[in-house]
């Protein structure tokens, strides 16, 4: 890829906890960056950065399209916009 190709939107996918031993969230994370470590190294930032003391992260991909429906289409819109955007969702124990 060169640089004057535009960059996918980025999806990494896992569980945060905003304290220790609390109840986890399901966590997608949409984010265009030069590689995966970069995007791996940017999310668990942004992740901090919004209060999660933990996070494991499982899968990294890139996006095949816009999604369809919200609040994942905000998310990859303002990804293209040069956002880490962090959608999460309770997740079934």
């Amino acid at each position: 890829m060169n640089d004057n190709e535009e960059r996918p939107v980025t999806i990494i996918t896992g569980r945060v906890w905003k304290r220790k031993g609390g109840k986890p969230e399901g966590v997608h994370v949409m984010l265009v960056a030069p590689d995966d470590d970069s995007a791996v190294r940017r999310a668990l930032e942004s992740l901090a950065a919004e209060g999660y003391a933990e996070a494991e992260l499982d899968q990294i991909g890139d996006m095949e399209g816009e999604p369809d429906d919200e609040p994942h289409l905000s998310a990859f819109q303002g990804a293209l916009e040069g956002e880490v955007s962090i959608v999460t969702f309770e997740v079934p124990l």
